[in-house]
């Protein structure tokens, strides 16, 4: 399908999108959507016509557990009542423990990466098939950036993807901003991994912005498109003519006039970097030729057992029809050990970069603040300029359990409980609004009137 030049929609910026001339599609978060209810907004862009496609952030299908049915219910359900021509989801990892390693769950409240072994894609491919019979259209997933890399890898990011791709007949969606992060940040060539991926199987693009700090790309979708990230969309256009490109702007939004000029540069290197007509050359032959050179053969698509490596080559066959316990075992405990140490301090695990790691816990504790201070403004409110560093102290030793909402209450009863804030007046509004979100069901309204009137009283 043709999806043509598109735009993330955020509900900070629905007016200006709708405005824009230009927008063939839209892509809204999923999580961020109802599942029987459209904002206005969309509904809005529907009647003109204009596609809309749900775009995942909490399956965590890169995880050793398999999807969980009711995340998959809901991504399905928000697909339906969208009328979507497919659903994206990434190719990574978003919480940790729990059955598989008898340990407490903890969720990340980021992308994480799964590291390129032949375990994890086995236990990646059966969770994209789980998905993938779960779901009423097609998926296609994203590749993340990262800023740590796991020791012992086996393969390329782009041997990883073709991989995947040959096994499940899942399709892609690359994010040209995510390969310039990771050639900033891992030395990854970013016109290798587009040699070596099928660009047959993308179903679009993304195009965001980010900055540089300190020699570390943070990957903020709250910048301006650079012109690397735009170097990087003109090579993938040198191999082929994407269906869709989108341009995504997640925070700092600009006026839509920045945005419509983004766009603008976007449409212009997609025509400079197309290729002239007459045959080109076979982009696909440094794809074919490389997992063999390392691991053999690409898999074939029909599940079968693994075969050994009697030969000592290293290569993988087939794919096994069922993950074994095993691979999801040591898959559970690898990933757990690594989000422990991003988000409760523990010991980072053998191989890791030190320093990455560091810098990677400072950047989710950084983003779980963000977002609950926008989930619950009011937090901000409360404890003005002390917020974020009694929100990162707190972080610091608590992971986040359950979701930013859950996160939220767990802060404000841990500042309570501490004996905060020291300002009498704010502690009290702290207690109110506690108690407002914690109970079994919502203060009736008589009770919420009469705490707004002592908080009137004894003032802000």
């Amino acid at each position: 399908m043709e999806l043509g030049i598109g735009i993330g929609w955020r509900p900070e910026i629905a007016a200006e999108v709708e405005s824009l001339g230009g927008i063939d599609w839209v892509e809204a978060v999923a999580e961020n959507l109802c599942a029987d209810h459209l904002p206005d907004s969309l509904v809005r862009l529907r009647e003109r016509g204009v596609t809309v496609v749900p775009h995942g952030v909490a399956l965590g299908l890169g995880g050793a557990d398999r999807p969980d049915p009711d995340r998959l219910a809901g991504l399905a359900a928000r697909a339906g009542l969208l009328g979507a021509p497919l659903v994206t989801e990434h190719i990574a990892f978003v919480r940790a423990g729990g059955p598989l390693t008898a340990s407490p769950r903890l969720e990340a409240g980021h992308l994480l990466p799964v590291p390129r072994t032949w375990d994890a894609l086995d236990v990646l491919c059966e969770n994209v098939r789980i998905a993938q019979d779960s779901l009423p259209v097609p998926l296609a997933l994203e590749n993340i950036a990262a800023l740590i890399t796991w020791p012992d890898e086996e393969l390329t990011e782009g041997q990883f993807l073709a991989e995947l791709v040959e096994r499940t007949g899942v399709r892609l969606l690359i994010d040209v901003a995510n390969l310039h992060t990771n050639h900033v940040n891992l030395g990854q060539d970013p016109a290798k991994a587009l040699d070596e991926l099928p660009v047959e199987a993308i179903a679009y693009v993304h195009v965001a912005g980010g900055v540089e700090k300190n020699g570390v790309w943070h990957d903020t979708h709250a910048h301006p498109v650079s012109e690397p990230v735009l170097e990087v969309l003109a090579e993938l256009r040198s191999r082929v003519d994407p269906p869709g490109v989108l341009l995504e702007r997640d925070d700092a939004f600009p006026p839509g006039a920045e945005l419509a000029g983004e766009l603008d540069a976007i449409r212009a290197t997609l025509r400079k970097a197309a290729p002239s007509a007459g045959p080109g050359p076979d982009r696909g032959a440094a794809r074919k030729a490389a997992p063999s050179a390392d691991r053999g053969p690409l898999a074939s698509p029909a599940p079968a057992p693994a075969s050994d490596d009697s030969a000592g080559t290293g290569a993988r066959t087939a794919a096994p029809a069922h993950v074994p316990a095993g691979t999801r075992d040591r898959t559970a405990v690898a990933q757990t050990a690594l989000l422990s140490a991003l988000v409760a301090g523990t010991p980072a695990p053998e191989g890791f970069d030190h320093r990455r790691l560091r810098v990677q816990s400072r950047a989710l504790a950084a983003k779980r603040a963000d977002v609950v201070a926008k989930v619950a403004p009011e937090l901000p409110e409360i404890l003005g300029d002390g917020y974020r560093a009694a929100f990162l102290a707190y972080a610091g030793s608590r992971p986040m359990s359950g979701g930013y909402r859950r996160d939220a209450l767990d802060f404000a009863e841990h500042v309570l409980i501490a004996g905060g804030p020291a300002d009498p007046a704010a502690r009290r509004r702290l207690t109110y609004w506690w108690q407002d979100r914690s109970g079994a069901r919502p203060p009736r309204r008589t009770t919420r009137l009469v705490r707004a009137a002592r908080a009137a009283l004894v003032g802000k």
